[in-house]
């Protein structure tokens, strides 16, 4: 198959993902203007949450089967003294979706490891305006910047249908880079179902959030 399709479909998502960063500023018009946009707001909550959901679906299976190449990996060393360079490439490959297709999803379920230490301190109404400025200042530029500087290599990897280094490697790696900016992209949609539900909190128009298991560590042991 001819790998201009591929560069073309390249451009076009690029020009979609241009044409949807208004949409980052939701969560902003949701505070400015109470109720004016909470049912679009919800609606589109749910969709990324979804998607992060069967992103994780991904993940988890990548999971399992990381487990099992490991295991044959152990098994073919130790016992009959063989390795194979594409099998242990398939190891990495299974181990990097595992985390990059998990990441969006574990911040929704606020499985990330916080190291924020002010945090726990503040009322409901100041973990939101946290969650707000760490998306605005933190996630969401590190996440452009990874999209910028992934571009040029990734579209030279498609052009080249780029394989492993070694002869006996596997021929994705094309499609391993592919996971960084997907990665990206899946993380700073859940970055603003994540912003827009802590406006919709500040606004009133949903239920405070419960506090998870550290936080309400963190908080018993400040009280």
């Amino acid at each position: 198959m001819d790998s201009q399709i591929f560069l073309t479909l390249g451009t076009a998502l690029k020009w979609v993902g241009i044409a949807t960063l208004p949409l980052f500023a939701l969560p902003l018009i949701v505070l400015a203007v109470p109720n004016l946009m909470d049912g679009i707001a919800k609606r589109l909550i749910g969709l990324i949450d979804r998607i992060s959901g069967t992103a994780l679906g991904a993940a988890m299976t990548c999971g399992v089967l990381l487990i099992f190449l490991q295991l044959i990996v152990v098994l073919l060393r130790y016992a009959f003294g063989l390795s194979f360079t594409w099998l242990n490439e398939a190891v990495t490959y299974a181990f990097a979706a595992m985390f990059m297709l998990g990441a969006a999803a574990a911040l929704r379920d606020g499985a990330h490891v916080r190291v924020d230490i002010l945090r726990p301190r503040f009322g409901e109404t100041g973990r939101n305006w946290i969650e707000l400025a760490g998306a605005y200042l933190l996630l969401f530029p590190i996440c452009v910047r990874i999209l910028m500087t992934s571009e040029a290599g990734l579209a030279r990897s498609w052009m080249l249908l780029e394989g492993s280094r070694e002869s006996d490697g596997l021929p994705i790696l094309y499609l391993f880079k592919t996971l960084v900016p997907v990665f990206a992209v899946l993380l700073m949609a859940q970055g603003l179902s994540e912003s827009l539900k802590a406006a919709l909190r500040l606004t009133g128009a949903l239920p405070p959030a419960e506090p998870d298991n550290a936080l309400a560590a963190g908080e018993r042991h400040g009280a």
